[in-house]
């Protein structure tokens, strides 16, 4: 008997084995004919966790889902396309209308339906958030405009606004602001419809097209985030409000304005790591970069940055507090509003709509023991008396003046009443900026210029010391190369990525001084004096930037109304 069973389980074993061979081998033929059927092809193990919208856009959403392709990478002439099912005729019929469209090679991997749709989740373009919101608004009313009580519609038009599609359409405008590098997102109201535009490197660019009736809806929204009334629409308001984008906190300082087709908004895109560039970084080299690091070192005096609304001042003003930020010193600020949120500074908010301007401020701030202090902008006689006098007695104080020049700014102190003998004795460096684009690295060529361009160019530099040619890492001696971007994905075609400032910086010395008390701050005879200190001109930095092959002639001529590029046009 015991034999008898002891046969039995040995057959039973044997049964069982030859059962999992022949499904392992019917599992290997399987696979064998899954190899051989997409032979050649590469397999996508998995999805990429970011797509540029360059890439993922070449396709439309509807097209993707119904052909079950989608294309996740683009280089150059070259599109990667994720397909389920590479032998579908449909499909690449479809891909070979999208490559001879666009003019593009494709290179196609197979994916699993997991990861196809993990891909396709990444669409979300402004205008695909723009077509839900305004399928949403067919469906409902947002704006009930019945007799009920004011304070009831508002509350039911925020509720809506919370979980409508616009929220979505807001999020994505965001998002691809932030991801663009914009400044700045202005939401502004035409004749038929809304406007979005995008602020990148200085360069208002036209994102989005919005119907009249999404308008409203969109600004209500960004309103109920930056918690400003959203039943007035009558005057301006001021507000911020805070997300999270890839890890990293952004602010948004909002403003609102009335105008003659509705209400406009403005988003100041306020990244705190950009804000903390070193003064390096943003472009201030050679003997101006060590005047101003000795400016700094001083225990009082006024440093002082001019130029136009959006040349940087700030930005700038910011990378010198971090040098100076150290538990030794009181750092306070007054600033309208604040842009950046600094550790170590105290930092504080003008309010003028309560009395709180720059002058109370200050006078307050001077009571709270500080070492430097910084005051966003001197817009009046008061403001510019106290930040005298605040120079004058122990503090090292920075602050920024709407003037074109450097050397403007002290006649225009003056103007506003401070005694000369008084700034002569407070100013200690005066430094003037703007900001130019800089080329893309990623497609940066040589580029030939005519030999009246070269001409020019030589002609600006003439006077400039070897040594600060040196400084500038520039061997004055060589022939003078110039560089353009030729156009990239990573640039969207312009040639040109990020922003670098052109400096002035014009140092107080004692014949400076004797100008400013015995002639008023004549702007000509300082102008004279920085020349004779072959003190490098905002345009002269700018050359010299451009024949370092960080900016080119077309950008220096923007930004100091020059004309080389006009030259170069004529030749």
């Amino acid at each position: 008997m015991q034999n008898s069973s002891s046969s039995q389980s040995r057959t039973a074993v044997s049964s069982a084995i030859a059962d999992d061979k022949k499904i392992n081998s019917r599992i290997s033929d399987s696979l064998k004919k899954e190899k051989e059927e997409y032979e050649g092809i590469i397999r996508l193990e998995k999805a990429p966790k970011k797509i540029e919208e360059s890439a993922i856009n070449l396709i439309p959403k509807e097209v993707s889902e119904k052909y079950k392709i989608v294309a996740f990478e683009k280089k150059g002439n070259l599109v990667k396309i994720a397909m389920v099912n590479p032998k579908d005729i449909m499909a690449l019929n479809a891909l070979r209308f999208v490559a001879e469209k666009e003019n593009v090679e494709l290179d196609v991997y197979l994916v699993s339906q997991e990861i196809f749709r993990e891909i396709i989740e990444q669409y979300s373009s402004p205008a695909e958030a723009l077509k839900e919101a305004v399928q949403s608004f067919k469906k409902e009313v947002i704006f009930d405009e019945s007799e009920e009580e004011k304070s009831g519609k508002i509350e039911k038009q925020s509720e809506v606004l919370k979980d409508a599609p616009v929220t979505k359409l807001v999020e994505v405008i965001i998002g691809h602001a932030v991801e663009g590098s914009a400044s700045d997102i202005h939401i502004e109201p035409m004749d038929k419809d809304y406007r979005v535009r995008f602020r990148v490197d200085g360069i208002l660019h036209v994102s989005l097209i919005m119907p009249k009736e999404i308008g409203p809806a969109v600004i209500s929204r960004i309103k109920i985030l930056a918690n400003l009334k959203i039943d007035e629409k009558r005057k301006p308001q001021d507000g911020r409000f805070r997300t999270i984008s890839e890890g990293k906190e952004i602010d948004f300082r909002v403003s609102t304005l009335p105008v003659i087709s509705g209400e406009k908004i403005v988003m100041r895109i306020l990244d705190k790591d950009q804000g903390l560039a070193s003064i390096e970084a943003l472009g201030l080299f050679g003997t101006a970069l060590e005047n101003v690091k000795k400016a700094i070192q001083e225990t009082y005096g006024m440093i002082l940055f001019t130029g136009p609304t959006g040349s940087g001042k700030s930005t700038s003003l910011y990378a010198l507090l971090k040098i100076l930020n150290s538990e030794e010193r009181n750092i306070i600020t007054l600033e309208d509003p604040i842009e950046y949120n600094i550790e170590g500074l105290n930092q504080s908010q003008i309010k003028p709509e309560i009395g709180y301007t720059f002058a109370s401020g200050l006078r307050t701030i001077l009571r709270q023991d500080p070492n430097v202090i910084m005051v966003g902008e001197i817009r009046d006689s008061e403001t510019a008396e106290l930040a005298v006098h605040a120079a004058l007695t122990g503090h090292l104080m920075f602050s920024t003046l709407h003037t074109n020049t450097a050397t403007g700014a002290i006649p225009r102190l003056i103007d506003m009443g401070i005694e000369p003998f008084l700034l002569a004795s407070s100013i200690r460096i005066v430094v003037a900026q703007r900001l130019v684009r800089k080329i893309c690295e990623k497609c940066k060529e040589e580029k030939k210029v005519p030999d009246s361009v070269r001409e020019a160019i030589k002609k600006e530099i003439t006077g400039i010391s070897e040594n600060e040619f040196k400084k500038y890492g520039i061997d004055p001696k060589k022939e003078i190369k110039f560089f353009h971007g030729k156009g990239c994905d990573e640039c969207n075609g312009t040639g040109l990525r990020g922003r670098l400032a052109i400096y002035e910086a014009v140092p107080a010395n004692e014949n400076i001084r004797n100008i400013i008390t015995e002639k008023r701050g004549s702007d000509e005879l300082i102008r004279k004096e920085r020349e004779d200190l072959k003190i490098l001109t905002i345009k002269q930095d700018g050359i010299l930037k451009i024949i370092k092959g960080m900016t080119t002639i077309e950008e220096v001529d923007r930004v100091t109304e020059g004309n080389m590029a006009l030259e170069e046009e004529n030749d």
